[in-house]
This record gives C-alpha cells, structure tokens and sequence, in this order.
C-alpha cells in the first residue's frame, strides 16, 4: 500500500529552515535540562527494592495510591511471578522495608501480606551503572558510524551520526521538559535507556534506506545534479517510510494509553524519538552531507541537471 505516488517535494529545498528549527529547539531543550536537570530512577542513584505478596490480588494502581499516601511518593509498582506478588522499588534507602509491610497492612487489614525480599542498591552501584548507560549510548553511535563509513562513504556516516546525535538530545529535551511539567513520569532509568537505544537503531536504519536509494541513483542517474537526487531518492522511499512509521506509531500510542506506568515512560520515550528519527532521516541527514560537500569540501553543485555535477568527482 502506499499512501504517496510519484511525489515530488523539494524537501532539501528548505533545509536551512529546518536546521535552524532543530537547532533552536536543541538548544532550549539543552537549556531546559540544565535548569530542571535530569531526574534518575533507582536504577542510577540507589535506592530499595522490596517484593511483596498479598493473600487476596490488589490492583497496582491502588497499591501506587497508598504507597503515595504514606509518604512513599514516586514509588516504582509492578507485578511480577505469581498473582498477588508486586515488586516496589523507591529511593530512600535503609530499613524501610517494615515500615512499607505496616502501611500495606494497616490499608489492608483483611489481606495477609508477606515480604518476600528486601534489596538496596547502594549509590555507587547506581553511579557505575549511569557510566555505563553512557557508555551504551556513545558505543553504539560510534560502531553506526562505522558502519555506515564502510558500507558508504565518510560523509554519509557523518551525516548519519549528526541525525542519531540530534534524534537524542531532541528527544531528551522533550523528555525532561514533559516530566517536569507533569504531563507524564520520565525517571531517567534502564527502561527509558532501553528506548533512547531502540530509537538510536531505528532512526539510522529510515537513513540508511535514503542513503542506499542516493546510492543506487548515482549509478542509475548519472550526471544528475546531486541536489536533485537527494530529493528524487527521500521522494522514492516516503510512502515506504510513512508506511514503517504508521505501524509503530500506532502501536505505541496504544501502549502510552493503556499500558500503565511500567511500560508508559519506555512507549512515550520510543513514540517521541520515532517522530523526530523519521523527521531527521528526511531533511536532517542528507540535507549535513550536501552541506559538508559545500562548506567543507568546497564542492560547487551545478544548476543545471542536464550538466555533469562537480560533486560526482568527490564522492
């Protein structure tokens, strides 16, 4: 199916708009989590993860809404194992494990409540683990970049890395700002690292797909100006890449509606850096390449398509 035939948008044509529209946005995300700062979960700052079972099966949301109301705010609940069995992670560290059991208890006077384990991860676990978050995410750009230099050219792994560098830190900003704002809870954790990599990985694979097409068209169009190209190749792969982004999308704006706090910040994180990837692969990615073999390679693209483009040389 395909919702687009035989378009022809002069998407390189308004580049510098948009590079001045991400770049604005950037830098006031950038600004934005400077001031409000990113806030962790347990996973990187330490904190305390108490299993509990209770004899009758109680709703998590409920269970949320005492925890909240006995002075155990931003309380991390979900199921897990058997029914009736809940897993409660918060931040403040020590013996609190008693004190969560008698606020259950008290709350629910006629369900047995049993602990069924206590565990603190200490703040230095939770240190090393936010290094090698960091670590993750800088790894797997550079063995994109990689790739991409060897299976392209150079610039076009550039081109690649300068996308996937801006999909994060667009995304970041739109996290830290909805969190703050209290449109949803975005602790920075191991689940929302899991997506801000899934976005990484989907992101280079809409570029690559352009890049390839930008390929296959200099064989195929030899002589065409390279401007033109670039447009011809994002024209001849948009339905495919509306087609790939509808199915996810949907998927995920389901999940952010009514898969609950668990998976809410992972499906909100990955639907957010989806949208900014697809927006990035098309007038981000290429629109750097053709830039680098003006500004940098001073590379002087002819007008004329019918005239054999200097840049067919360089690349």
């Amino acid at each position: 199916m395909q919702f687009f035939k035989k378009t022809n948008i002069n998407f390189i044509g308004v580049r510098f708009q948009f590079f001045i529209f991400s770049l604005v946005f950037i830098i006031g995300g950038l600004i934005a989590t400077a001031f409000l700062g990113i806030e962790y979960g347990i996973d990187f700052v330490g904190g305390t993860e108490v299993g509990v079972k209770f004899e009758k099966p109680v709703n998590t949301d409920v269970i949320r809404n005492i925890m909240s109301k006995s002075g155990f705010a931003g309380s991390e609940i979900k199921s897990f194992g058997e029914e009736g069995q809940h897993l409660i992670r918060l931040k403040q560290t020590g013996k609190i494990a008693e004190q969560i059991i008698d606020a259950l208890q008290k709350a629910f006077p006629d369900n047995t409540i049993t602990l069924l384990k206590a565990d603190t991860i200490g703040p230095k676990i939770g240190s090393e683990l936010r290094n090698q978050a960091i670590l993750a995410v800088l790894l797997a750009i550079i063995g994109i970049l990689i790739y991409i230099a060897f299976r392209f050219e150079f610039v076009f792994g550039l081109g690649a890395i300068v996308a996937l560098v801006h999909d994060v830190l667009f995304t970041l900003g739109i996290v830290v700002v909805s969190h703050h704002l209290g449109i949803i809870d975005l602790e920075m954790n191991l689940s929302l690292l899991a997506a801000f990599l899934t976005v990484i990985g989907y992101s280079v694979n809409d570029t690559v797909i352009i890049f390839d097409r930008i390929r296959e068209n200099r064989e195929k169009h030899k002589g065409m100006n390279f401007i033109k190209m670039v447009n011809l190749s994002i024209n001849e792969t948009l339905s495919r890449t509306i087609n790939t982004v509808l199915t996810v999308v949907m998927v995920l704006i389901t999940l952010v509606l009514v898969a609950g706090p668990v998976l809410q910040g992972f499906a909100f994180t990955m639907l957010v850096g989806i949208l900014i990837g697809t927006y990035s692969s098309i007038y981000i990615a290429s629109s750097f390449v053709i830039w680098f073999l003006e500004k940098v390679k001073k590379v002087k693209f002819e007008e004329e398509a019918t005239k054999k483009p200097a840049v067919s040389t360089a690349l």
